[in-house]
């Protein structure tokens, strides 16, 4: 028939347009690689359980494969210095943004924001509890040396070490706050804080060689998704406090 075969595109000029695109595909052939290895040695063992199980390394395109002594054991590649730095930084962030959710019981009224600020306690809880075990799992300090720092109170620093975190000055203010008051800084502060961290984020993609890996890739990724929605969110409740709605 006319038109037969169909014209087929080359992946490759997909994967050269899009970063994300090319991490996707990098980590799901290095994912497939794996497997392949895993299963072999697998097979190895089921075939005869008396025998040391074998370890084989594909190789590249075009490479033949490699047999790895038994004693092999898996291991992380370096950490890239900036994905490092954004995770111990984003420790930090977090930080300072369950401080603030803290405040809402005693300070607030406000049902919603109560339950806008667990929600926000609750997810950036999750997050420090993977970062610390992301950066340990590479032996990386979970908190980060700075000058002048002690100890996670970040408020207690004369200016923000972050992106977006909210000064001294600013944290007193919202801890003396009581009500609509309170309501409005708070908003007004996170919304603050979470543009901070979307601009961590993009500060960390555009760093060259940093957010390859894949569990902060998908971290990074899924940080700004929510914070953006949040800001959205809170967006929406400083609209209706301005307009006097409930």
């Amino acid at each position: 028939m006319p038109g037969y075969p169909p014209k087929v595109t080359s992946p490759r000029s997909y994967t050269t347009r899009n970063p994300r695109v090319r991490h996707t595909l990098t980590v799901l052939l290095a994912t497939i690689a794996s497997t392949t290895a895993l299963s072999w040695c697998i097979n190895a063992q089921q075939t005869d359980p008396g025998k040391a199980p074998v370890v084989v390394q594909p190789g590249a395109p075009g490479q033949p494969s490699k047999t790895l002594p038994p004693s092999t054991r898996a291991v992380l590649p370096p950490p890239s210095p900036a994905d490092v730095a954004f995770m111990q930084g984003m420790i930090m962030h977090h930080s300072q943004a369950i401080e603030m959710t803290a405040l809402i019981p005693s300070h607030s009224d406000n049902k919603d924001l109560q339950s806008l600020g667990a929600r926000i306690r609750s997810s950036q809880a999750d997050e420090i509890a993977f970062m610390k075990r992301w950066l340990a799992a590479r032996g990386e300090p979970t908190s980060m040396a700075m000058a002048g720092h002690s100890g996670m109170d970040m408020s207690k620093e004369a200016a923000p070490p972050m992106p977006g975190m909210l000064t001294s000055a600013q944290m007193d203010a919202l801890r003396k706050a009581k009500g609509a008051d309170f309501d409005r800084l708070f908003l007004t502060g996170m919304i603050q804080h979470h543009g901070g961290a979307l601009t961590m984020v993009k500060d960390l993609f555009d760093t060259a060689g940093a957010g390859q890996d894949s569990g902060v890739f998908n971290f990074a990724t899924d940080a700004d998704n929510s914070q953006r929605a949040e800001i959205r969110i809170m967006q929406s409740m400083l609209e209706k406090k301005s307009s006097g709605e409930n």
